[in-house]
């Protein structure tokens, strides 16, 4: 009997689950048979908070979500932006996680992010004050980088074509990570 495949989709603080990352992501996922858990943040402002209320309350609202998804294989996470808090969950329970933009100014982020033991993928762009290249290919996970994007992924002062593109080549890459490295795909 296969596997259920599921997948949890965790926003940013002003990034919903529509957004075109994680809305792109969710139909990869779903084009693999995967079942996906949209999460949305209760009181996303006081999350926001500070980073202790961050870390605690991404992580208890994702856990709570985890609680009710039974499966033989661990559930994939995808967050963006205050999501890849959850970060300190998928190395807690060795999920494996696509984490767009992610928090990489934040300590605890960092830290989950080096004890992963399951497959993850970074996202970032260049232009985003939050992400930081050198500090990402440190990290054991798969690293991907969009020139000149911002934290939402956007190249400013081009042509609206590049952004586009740019988001064509991050799913690309998410589809080559879950083909690879989460889901591998045989025969």
């Amino acid at each position: 009997m296969p596997r259920r495949r599921q997948a949890l989709l965790l926003p940013g603080r002003n990034y919903s689950v529509q957004g075109p990352l994680l809305m792109f992501a969710h139909v990869a996922l779903q084009s693999r048979g995967a079942h996906t858990y949209p999460v949305v943040w209760k009181d996303v402002d006081r999350l926001a908070a500070d980073e202790q209320t961050m870390i605690e309350g991404v992580c208890e609202q994702t856990e709570a979500v985890l609680d009710r998804v039974h499966n033989d294989d661990p559930p994939l996470l995808v967050g963006k932006s205050l999501g890849t808090a959850a970060s300190v969950l998928a190395a807690h329970h060795g999920l494996p996680a696509i984490w767009f933009t992610p928090f990489l100014q934040h300590y605890p982020v960092v830290q989950a992010l080096r004890r992963a033991t399951a497959p993850f993928l970074l996202i970032g762009g260049s232009a985003d004050p939050a992400w930081n290249r050198t500090l990402a290919d440190d990290l054991p996970g798969q690293v991907f980088e969009v020139r000149g994007a911002d934290h939402g992924m956007f190249i400013r002062g081009m042509p609206l074509i590049d952004s586009a593109h740019a988001l064509a080549d991050v799913i690309e890459a998410v589809e080559h990570f879950i083909d690879t490295a989460v889901w591998p795909r045989t025969g």
